[in-house]
């Protein structure tokens, strides 16, 4: 037996980082971007569209019920941001357009 195997190859493990990371900027950084500030304040449902097409979803999307939500926690998650759905949902309650913003901010300085 000249070729006997003597060690047995191993396998490597993937390593994710489950380090969280904060916002670019925060809920009342509003003025942080002037031309998102504005169209945050004066017409929001496009504000809301543009983020569902940078987010990767269809513009339509933010017409249904819950789904601004569901972007704001899905954005966390890819990201790898702190928080939680309960955050989320009190920030949208209380200041939605100013959380949109944030969104908006987010997404386009990560383009």
């Amino acid at each position: 037996m000249a070729n006997a195997i003597t060690s047995q190859p191993q396998g490597t493990q993937a390593q994710y980082s489950s380090q969280k990371i904060s916002w670019n900027s925060d809920v009342m950084d509003c003025f942080q971007d002037m031309g998102i500030c504005l169209c945050g304040t004066f017409i929001p449902c496009i504000l809301a569209c543009r983020v569902a097409q940078d987010y990767g979803e269809c513009c339509c999307l933010p017409l249904l019920f819950g789904t601004v939500l569901a972007m704001r926690t899905g954005l966390r998650e890819r990201y790898h941001i702190e928080g939680t759905i309960c955050n989320d949902f009190l920030c949208l309650f209380c200041c939605g357009q100013c959380t949109l913003c944030q969104m908006a901010r987010e997404l386009k300085m990560r383009k």
